[in-house]
């Protein structure tokens, strides 16, 4: 029997998920960590550009490695590593867009109910492509990113009121 099988057969959306997940969740969370943070919309944009490409660097890598872990061919690894940082890369210039052109309080809103619709699609379309049953799947993973938001929320509440409360470090 064989420890590394290079040719297992994986679901279309295997090469992008990592990616989307990741940077719906992480976007998601930063803005609205940080929507009630003074002058946050400068702020959000350049977190968002920062993490879309610096982190998404760092996360392609680890895909890469990872991936050549896994005894793949070096055209699959590669091909992960590029649709991975295209994807997070993609996922995190939508949500610019969305906090560039709407007010602050209405991107926050707008970005959680296109990221958790967008989660709630992937899952499903992982789910059905696997042979699982999707409800269950699409109510976990939104489960977590929901975690997610709710912690970030209250942790960027708790720095805003120090930083607006006149705490100096």
């Amino acid at each position: 029997m064989a420890l590394f099988k290079s040719n297992v057969c994986r679901p279309t959306q295997t090469r992008i998920s990592f990616g989307m997940t990741s940077g719906l969740i992480t976007n998601m969370a930063l803005i609205i960590g940080m929507a009630d943070w003074s002058g946050a919309k400068a702020v959000i944009i350049a977190g968002i550009l920062v993490v879309g490409v610096a982190d998404n660097i760092s996360d392609s890598f680890g895909i890469h490695i990872y991936r050549e872990s896994e005894c793949l061919s070096e055209t699959e690894v590669w091909l992960g590593t590029f649709t991975n940082f295209i994807s997070r890369l993609l996922v995190s210039l939508s949500f610019v867009a969305i906090v560039a052109f709407l007010p602050i309080k209405a991107a926050a809103i707008c970005s959680v109910l296109l990221g958790m619709l967008s989660l709630a699609v992937l899952s499903y379309s992982i789910s059905r492509a696997k042979g699982a049953k999707p409800f269950q799947a699409m109510v976990e993973h939104i489960s977590i990113a929901a975690a997610v938001i709710l912690a970030s929320h209250f942790f960027g509440g708790l720095i805003a009121a120090k930083m607006q409360g006149g705490v100096h470090g």
